[in-house]
């Protein structure tokens, strides 16, 4: 089993995905290079990669609700 997610990453996670459609995808490197240009996050290079991923999951969550 992996590492769960806090919940303010997920929140964060939610909240970036709301408001940045456009900018983040289900690419793993494109989300984390994309986190490292938001300065007001100030992520950890940890918190930044488990949140790459979880928005990765949610835009894979997303298209599939799409195709239904």
């Amino acid at each position: 089993m992996g590492k769960s997610v806090s919940k303010g990453l997920k929140y964060k996670g939610e909240v970036l995905l709301e408001e940045f459609p456009d900018r983040f995808n289900n690419k793993f490197d494109n989300n984390k290079k994309k986190l490292d240009e938001i300065p007001e996050l100030q992520l950890s290079k940890v918190n930044r990669n488990v949140l790459a991923g979880y928005i990765v999951r949610l835009a894979k969550q997303k298209e599939a609700d799409k195709l239904k």
